[in-house]
């Protein structure tokens, strides 16, 4: 069984499989040869160039096992009879603690105090803090469950939004009446058609004076523009991990807009995720092999 994997490590887990064969491809330099023959694909992290022309061409494709939670660039160009999984619980970890650390790097102003450090100034002053706000976590899936169990002790209330309401849990549709009363909005939905542009201007519209937005979902569930304007009247403040466009090119409005934090798309990229990531591989391509039900299956659009 011919195998694409997009790193050595994945390989090397994968070796003593009986009847696997893998190719390492991380989407730079020439294809390999023998793509019709490949039955599993893993694609690698960072997307390869030409998606819907790669699976067009995997005529045998029966798997793609994403080492992401996202899978919004394999699940429209899925050949018939193939299979999508996504990486859940892969990234839980260190996106959440990468959420907890930006949401405290805004509040407590650690970016200006580092210019501060670097000007050799001593800047005091009172800041924000964490502690008695109101954190609404918008798409209450198992990324979100990890926030809320690392925001556990920082004295915090913890409201839980995710697409359909459930105990302990509302629904998207009581977001409106919900956003006023939050003191830090994290984003945590996947990329979808009904989550595009989501953080909108009248959802900003309805966040609090001084509140913060932070976004590890994925850059096109925030209105670039609107989010721009409500930072540059000092209004919200952000941290982003993703951004439209992304990467963000030198010179965009955002790099230089008050009051956000951004970072580049990392905070998934953890030795924690790529131990995770090893064991969900090789775990995921056993069953496969002994005919089991495999795990993490899209059947819908996400």
């Amino acid at each position: 069984m011919k195998i694409w994997v997009p790193y050595e490590s994945v390989a090397e887990v994968l070796s003593d499989l009986p009847g696997v064969a893998c190719t390492v491809y991380d989407g730079t330099g020439p294809e390999p040869d023998g793509i019709e023959d490949v039955e599993v694909w893993i694609p690698p992290l960072v997307t390869v160039p030409d998606v819907p022309g790669t699976l067009a061409r995997m005529r045998s494709l029966r798997l793609v096992q994403t080492v992401t939670a996202g899978v919004d660039a394999y699940r429209p160009h899925l050949p018939e009879g193939a299979v999508l999984c996504n990486a859940r619980g892969v990234h839980d970890a260190g996106t959440a603690e990468w959420a907890v650390g930006a949401m405290i790097a805004v509040l407590r102003e650690f970016p200006g105090f580092t210019d501060a450090q670097r000007r050799g100034e001593w800047t005091y002053r009172h800041t924000g803090v964490l502690a008695d706000s109101t954190v609404l976590i918008v798409g209450y899936g198992s990324i979100g469950q990890a926030l809320e169990r690392r925001l556990d002790g920082f004295e915090v209330e913890v409201v839980r939004v995710a697409r359909s309401a459930r105990e302990g849990v509302h629904g998207l549709a009581e977001l409106p009446a919900l956003l006023p009363g939050a003191d830090v909005v994290v984003l945590l939905v996947p990329a979808t058609p009904d989550t595009a542009g989501l953080a909108d201007a009248a959802f900003l519209s309805r966040m609090k004076d001084g509140a913060v937005l932070v976004n590890a979902a994925r850059g096109g569930v925030v209105d670039t523009d609107a989010l721009l304007a409500e930072l540059k009247s000092g209004r919200l403040r952000a941290a982003l991990d993703v951004t439209a466009p992304e990467p963000l090119p030198a010179g965009h409005p955002l790099w230089s807009a008050p009051g956000v934090f951004i970072t580049p798309h990392v905070a998934g990229s953890t030795p924690a995720s790529d131990r995770r990531m090893l064991r969900l591989m090789r775990a995921q391509l056993t069953r496969y092999l002994a005919g089991e039900p495999l795990d993490n299956v899209i059947t819908d659009a996400y």
